[in-house]
């Protein structure tokens, strides 16, 4: 099976003001929806941040890989290297998103070619990947300081129609009171059995303080996790971690760099979880001669797809290192593949991240709707592949958002501005 053609659209998302170390979110996420065409006229689908750069990289790989076959997935991955080079791990780690370049080109063509396949096969994904391991997969809940506001063309403001969920999502959250508030509104709408907190956007003191307001209001069986985004000093993530010992499920980058990854758990008796010091398969024999975490936070966008996902969740169980997921701002074909490959991995220890509930249903890009999470568990989408169907007027209609809002790339620091003129990111700040 050859591919004919790939089509590419860059589309806009609406995402609330949500805070974290590196300023604000945009009032749109920007991601690309990649379907890889093959004569036989089977369509596969993947979903991948966006970015001008990857775009355009996608748009220049057309060419070569026209003619491809879908099972070669080496061969594909030796062209986007021959083309794009391989060298680009050195760029993670800096901001909390990853901006690297051939992990998200190969990751998006390999979901793609998989759905391909497990379509021609009328075989799930799953099944591509080894089989299932669990019939339903956990995922976290997952909060975030904010500013009041839905975001897209309401940004600050709120609609004032919504209620549930879609109401909690919009309203300020800035105080432990707060985020108790909003972390109560999103377990009854999810049934999330474990909680995660992105930091790094306020005082240690007042995040220290959100998680103790946490762990009162939920009690020691609902699991808590704190990201500071590797925004704090070594002394500052000692100084705090002490405090939480005995609250925290794990400590998420708080620190940055593996060095002091390892020094900090020298000090505290918290799990260290990472999807920033140790990114790649090059940063793995460092990570173990150091210990500088003890749970790898995978994502099939920045590790190189789903097959290397797998190959990592066997590399953690051999160095006694935990396995979970990282999560960005993503929409349903994202989400299935998460789900896909959170069924496959035989070692799981925590919940996944997902942002999956401050994305908007109106936003959701496939057809039927978003994917149901049911009491904090994500079963993965019925029917051969990732089991999930472009919406064409929906992607039509978020093509014309991302046409509209005119962002090219993400930046917080920029949206940050807006609200505190003279804010810059810092790679430390407290």
């Amino acid at each position: 099976m050859k591919i004919s053609d790939l089509i590419i659209t860059q589309i806009a998302i609406t995402d609330p003001p949500l805070l974290n170390a590196a300023g604000l979110h945009a009032p749109y996420a920007l991601r690309i929806i990649v379907e890889v065409v093959t004569e036989e006229g089977i369509i596969g689908l993947s979903e991948i941040p966006g970015s001008e750069k990857i775009f355009q990289s996608l748009e220049k790989a057309k060419p070569f890989l026209i003619g491809q076959d879908v099972f070669h997935h080496h061969a594909i991955k030796q062209l986007l290297q021959e083309n794009f080079g391989d060298n680009d791990t050195d760029q993670r780690g800096v901001a909390p998103w990853d901006q690297r370049l051939l992990v998200h080109l190969f990751s998006a063509i390999e979901v793609a070619c998989l759905d391909i396949i497990g379509k021609k096969l009328n075989r799930p994904v799953f099944d591509l990947l080894g089989g299932k391991s669990r019939d339903k997969v956990p995922f976290a809940a997952y909060l975030f300081y904010k500013y009041k506001g839905a975001g897209g063309k309401l940004e600050f403001e709120t609609d004032p129609k919504a209620s549930g969920w879609a109401k909690a999502r919009q309203e300020e959250a800035l105080t432990p009171e707060q985020i108790v508030a909003q972390a109560k509104a999103m377990c009854e709408a999810f049934g999330f059995q474990s909680i995660k907190l992105k930091g790094g956007a306020l005082p240690p003191d007042v995040e220290c303080d959100s998680m103790f307001a946490l762990r009162d209001a939920f009690g020691p069986d609902v699991p808590l996790r704190l990201d500071p985004n590797a925004i704090w000093s070594l002394e500052t993530g000692i100084k705090y971690g002490k405090k939480m010992e005995g609250i925290l499920e794990y400590y998420e980058d708080p620190v940055r760099g593996q060095e002091n990854m390892a020094a900090l758990s020298k000090e505290v008796n918290i799990p260290l979880a990472t999807n920033m010091c140790t990114t790649s398969f090059d940063d793995i024999p460092k990570s173990i001669a150091l210990g500088s975490e003890q749970i790898i936070l995978s994502d099939h966008h920045f590790w190189g797809g789903l097959r290397a996902s797998m190959e990592l969740n066997k590399i953690c169980q051999v160095f006694g290192r935990g396995f979970s997921m990282h999560s960005n701002s993503h929409l349903g074909i994202s989400m299935a593949a998460m789900a896909h490959l959170g069924a496959a991995v035989p070692y799981l220890d925590n919940a996944l991240d997902t942002h999956y509930p401050w994305q908007s249903e109106e936003d959701e890009v496939i057809k039927g709707g978003k994917i149901p999470i049911v009491d904090g568990y994500v079963t993965p989408p019925a029917g051969p592949g990732l089991g999930v169907e472009l919406d064409r007027e929906k992607l039509k209609k978020l093509h014309q958002n991302y046409l509209d809002c005119g962002l090219k790339e993400r930046n917080d620091e920029i949206e940050m501005q807006k609200v505190v003129p003279d804010w810059k990111f810092q790679l430390q700040r407290w």
